[in-house]
């Protein structure tokens, strides 16, 4: 019984002690709460935000000493750290709401300076706001470039689809038209497309002209719905919306690097699950996160009107397969560039649409960070352009093609570049352009690149005679795999209806190789007949002597006096080695265009010159390397008696014969000593019919295929 006691007593202190200790704790809790709103009613820019947020419709603003101080202080705080999504809200429908009038509006949205994201109902709320018609034009200017700028900021896109009727309602005002396009262009999906609204954007045109940003609206139209856009739409147009400079801009880059990742910067902007955080210095050059263009709360609600797979919910092949028709793109397009499964689904479905909005994305990113950046930009900071770019380059190797923004930025950043900067990112994205018609390709390739050929170092000539060889590769290869059967007309891209006629592809082919040779030849006399130049050289060369029978195209092209003859006079036995196998294609390649050209209708005809061409080398050759009738006359390359005789080379027509030629000198010193050993050193010893024999096939073992390719082919022994 008093053990029941104890145990009664013990219970009963227990809980009084537990009751004690809850009370204490809710008494904390209670005083923090306290604390906390007691501070914020202390908080001079939570004050700020509750007088923006109550004052009154007639407010006068001369003579306001309140007025102005709140501002200054919010707008001290927007420009240091910004403005949080609670704040962008109250001051956004301060401002479009006018109840202050409208001077100060234009002062309030040029502080709206996000600190992370904003809110979307804030940006619908202020669009209905423009229907009153108080607020004069140039605010409502000024209110679209600010919802451009912000736009990749905005925490979701569904409710500002829900009222895309409404913005386009906005199309017809002119002052207004460039920049609604601008944002539907951003907005528009293919159900968004309809009768009215292409007859509505074609009454403009009629009454403004061909607009560009008209012209870039209607051509994603036609994307969607081909059958209502009757439009002809230029293949090529120049940039339809404008990089606006706005005052948000500058300010926007300074918050997000004091603010850093730490801060909850904007997820557009930012990668996540990184190993190290380090503080963002551009907007454009970190790829954005795949993201949902609808917000969760509202995904449900929509889902169950359509089947719909936002992209960033796919997370295998087998996944993306089945949902491929369904498929929701993100928020931001250049977040497919980082994800393999979205590249997947580029290269699957090869959505027109998605491209063109991932070029209008890459575009302006490439543009304003590369082209225009200013002191701040990308040249310094390298480290962020050479991820952007891999990135880039890694997407493009993917898909096997380029994209025509990547295309159109290089065109213009070859004319200011300084060929280091980035040197091997710039150069692969180079070698990626799809063929350009010969009238362009020397204001749009050539001439730059010709300045930066003689200026730069022999590091640099390499790198791009390797990328001129890479970009011919690929020119070639998309011919042999996208040829029609009637080979009349070459898709130049997958995902384009761009055609180039053979005529024309062949002769943008014969600019690019002769372009190649002026360069080559002066580039080996610049930098001495250079051992790694002339490699680069040779591999552009085997790419180009089997252009008939490896890639189909019926064109053959003889490397310039300037390559070949001083690469057979290289003192290095791989170069050398390397001409005798260019040669002996090149007469693979042309007995089998002339066997062709006698049997069948269809075969090109070759000119006599390029016949010419190849017989001059191959007699230089023969007499040079195996008859040992160097500078003989009627031979090619001719040099005066006179000058040979002071030059004092005893039997100077053996010069470079396959024993005497500097590049094969030593195979020879060492066949002499194997066969001779301890005999005096007597090189015409070998001349010998036997020894001859013998020394040719120790030379042929030394690995030197293309010497034998080309002796059995054309010299009967």
């Amino acid at each position: 019984m008093a053990e029941n006691l104890n145990s009664s007593d013990s219970d009963r202190s227990s809980i009084s002690d537990q009751s004690e200790s809850s009370r204490s704790i809710n008494r904390s809790l209670r005083l923090a709460e306290k604390e906390r709103k007691k501070n914020e009613a202390e908080d001079p820019f939570v004050v700020a935000l509750k007088y923006f947020s109550d004052v009154e419709a007639g407010t006068p603003v001369i003579g306001n000493d309140e007025w102005d101080r709140n501002l200054v202080l919010v707008e001290k705080v927007a420009f240091s750290r910004g403005l949080s999504p609670e704040a962008i809200s109250v001051m956004l429908e301060f401002a479009m709401s006018l109840r202050m009038g409208s001077s100060p509006c234009v002062r309030v949205l040029k502080c709206l300076i996000p600190a992370t994201v904003v809110p979307q109902e804030a940006v619908v709320r202020a669009v209905v706001w423009l229907c009153v018609g108080k607020i004069p034009m140039s605010t409502q200017v000024l209110f679209i470039k600010w919802v451009l700028t912000v736009f990749d900021m905005i925490d979701a896109k569904d409710q500002l689809r829900a009222i895309y009727g409404f913005i386009f309602s906005f199309v017809m005002e002119e002052n207004l038209s460039p920049y609604i396009c601008h944002l539907l262009y951003l907005l528009t999906r293919k159900e968004s497309v309809r009768v009215f609204r292409v007859r509505k954007l074609l009454e403009l045109q009629s009454k403004l002209g061909r607009q560009p940003f008209l012209l870039h609206l209607l051509s994603l139209y036609k994307v969607f719905c081909p059958e209502l856009v009757t439009l002809s739409i230029p293949s090529r147009m120049r940039s339809g919306f404008k990089n606006y400079i706005s005052p948000w801009k500058s300010a926007l880059m300074s918050v997000q690097k004091r603010n850093g990742v730490a801060s909850g910067i904007n997820p557009a902007f930012t990668i996540k699950n990184k190993a190290m955080s380090r503080k963002r210095k551009h907007c454009h050059l970190e790829l954005p996160e795949l993201s949902s263009v609808i917000n969760k709360d509202a995904q449900t609600e929509q889902m169950s009107g359509r089947k719909v797979v936002p992209l960033v919910q796919v997370h295998s092949f087998a996944h993306l397969l089945e949902n491929m028709h369904h498929i929701e793109l993100p928020a931001q397009m250049g977040s497919l560039l980082g994800s393999s499964l979205s590249l997947q689904y580029l290269d699957c479905v090869q959505d027109e649409s998605a491209l063109l909005r991932l070029n209008f994305w890459l575009g302006c990113a490439l543009h304003e960070e590369f082209l225009f950046c200013g002191d701040g930009g990308a040249n310094q900071s390298s480290g962020e352009g050479l991820q952007f770019l891999n990135k880039l380059l890694s997407a493009q190797q993917f898909l096997q093609e380029g994209f025509s923004s990547s295309d159109a930025f290089l065109y213009k950043f070859l004319n200011v570049w300084d060929g280091s900067l980035l040197r091997p990112q710039i150069l692969g994205l180079l070698s990626n352009i799809p063929v350009i018609p010969s009238l362009q390709i020397g204001r749009l390739l050539f001439q730059p690149l010709t300045q930066l050929f003689f200026t730069s170092s022999l590091f640099f000539k390499c790198g791009l005679m390797e990328c001129l060889n890479n970009m011919l590769l690929k020119w070639l290869t998309w011919h042999s795999v996208y040829a029609l059967e009637d080979d009349l007309d070459i898709s130049l891209n997958s995902h384009t209806s761009i055609n180039i006629t053979l005529s024309g592809f062949k002769d943008s082919v014969m600019e690019l190789i002769h372009f190649f040779g002026r360069l080559a030849s002066v580039g080996l006399q610049l930098e001495g007949c250079h051992t790694l130049l002339l490699s680069f050289i040779m591999d552009f060369y085997e790419t180009v002597c089997d252009t008939f029978l490896k890639f189909d195209l019926p064109l053959v092209v003889m490397p310039p006096p300037g390559v070949f003859y001083p690469a057979l006079l290289a003192t290095d036995p791989v170069t050398v080695d390397r001409v005798a196998y260019i040669m002996h294609r090149y007469k693979v390649n042309l007995t089998s265009a002339k066997s062709q050209e006698k049997q069948t209708e269809k075969a090109f005809h070759i000119s006599r010159q390029t016949f010419r061409e190849f017989n001059q080398y191959l007699a230089f050759m023969v007499n040079c390397l195996w008859n040992s009738k160097m500078f003989h006359p009627g031979m090619a390359l001719q040099v005066g008696e006179e000058l040979l005789l002071k030059s004092n080379v005893p039997q100077y027509w053996t010069s470079f014969d396959f024993i005497h030629h500097p590049a094969f000198m030593s195979y020879a010193v060492d066949f002499h000593q194997r066969c001779w050993p301890g005999k005096d050193m007597d090189l015409s010893a070998i001349k010998n019919s036997k020894a001859w024999s013998w020394y040719l096939e120790y030379l042929f073992s030394q690995g030197f295929d293309g010497l034998k390719d080309f002796v059995r082919s054309n010299i009967s022994r």
